[in-house]
């Protein structure tokens, strides 16, 4: 039949139309299936992907610190905490915390051996090895100064600045005890309020107004150097001690300071005893070569007021010396 025969034709055009649509499906689908799939290999990165808030965290946590800085910074130095030291009706008086033993029994040696018959000391010294290095021999040339002072004269420091008060017998006396205060507490404000008896002063000669400035010029071309861990001068500084005699001469109303320094060699207990006998020893050459002893003060400064470095030999020797000024 004509209608039959036709039929077969038409199926093979519906098949051709049909296949392929469906394998284009199929390819579609297969194709979204492996995005899928890939996507959660990759971490599944629509779910799980980081905040922002997240993603700066992980940034600053694995962000490297500078070469060279510290990640904390540095602990400042501990200040020396406040002391006082009076003159007393009874002797002296000091208030202090120091950082070591050492420290505190060299304080009081000296306080010890400034007072005079039937005077005592009022020890209220404490150790803390927490506290600022406040300096021994800064604090013993502080003791001298008020020892020689007025019942009720004062040292003290509050932490910020040191304040002087009271009466000493003259202007050498007060510049040095501000010298001493300014180095038992470095960086403090220094209120020197000492008072000094008023005296008319004769005119100076033309030998003392050149006094200061000769004994500069002198003592820096000739200094005063002494054999290790001995208070005997070389022999080149036997030459220096006699023209500081003649110098001296010159003027008979000058007066100087003899401060005696060691190098580091030795133990600080003992360093400042053996500056002390430096400045003595100088002293007594020059009271012996004519110059009246109470135009003299002498003072050791142990280990603390270098004037080179101590790793060197030259270095050491330049400091073990006595320097010679007008106070």
């Amino acid at each position: 039949m004509p209608g039959s025969a036709r039929r077969p034709g038409r199926l093979w055009l519906l098949a051709l139309v049909v296949v392929p649509l469906v394998l284009a499906a199929l390819l579609v689908a297969v194709k979204g299936e492996g995005l899928r799939s890939a996507t959660a290999d990759d971490g599944g990165a629509e779910t799980a992907q980081p905040s922002p808030s997240a993603t700066a965290s992980s940034r600053s946590t694995a962000a490297p610190t500078p070469t060279g800085l510290p990640s904390t910074p540095p602990a400042s130095e501990p200040a020396v905490a406040p002391f006082a030291v009076v003159r007393t009706d009874g002797g002296l008086s000091v208030t202090a915390v120091v950082q070591s033993q050492a420290a505190r029994d060299t304080i009081t040696s000296e306080a010890q051996a400034l007072l005079e018959a039937g005077e005592t000391f009022a020890d209220h010294l404490s150790v803390d090895p927490s506290v600022g290095p406040l300096n021994p021999a800064a604090l013993v040339g502080v003791l001298r100064t008020v020892a020689t002072a007025t019942t009720g004269t004062t040292v003290s420091f509050d932490g910020t600045s040191v304040t002087l008060t009271g009466a000493v017998a003259d202007q050498a006396t007060k510049a040095t005890a501000a010298r001493a205060a300014a180095k038992a507490a470095p960086g403090a404000v220094v209120a020197n309020q000492l008072r000094v008896p008023s005296a008319e002063k004769p005119p100076l000669s033309e030998a003392c107004q050149t006094f200061e400035s000769r004994l500069a010029q002198l003592t820096s071309q000739h200094k005063i150097i002494f054999l290790s861990g001995t208070a005997i001068v070389n022999e080149k500084s036997r030459g220096s001690v006699v023209r500081v005699a003649a110098l001296l001469r010159t003027c008979g109303t000058a007066r100087v300071e003899l401060a005696g320094h060691t190098d580091n060699l030795g133990d600080p207990s003992t360093s400042l005893p053996l500056s002390q006998r430096r400045a003595d020893a100088v002293k007594a050459t020059l009271v012996r070569l004519g110059v009246p002893a109470g135009r003299i003060i002498s003072r050791g400064y142990g280990e603390f007021e270098p004037v080179a470095s101590n790793r060197t030999s030259a270095g050491r020797i330049a400091n073990r010396r006595v320097e010679i000024r007008v106070p």
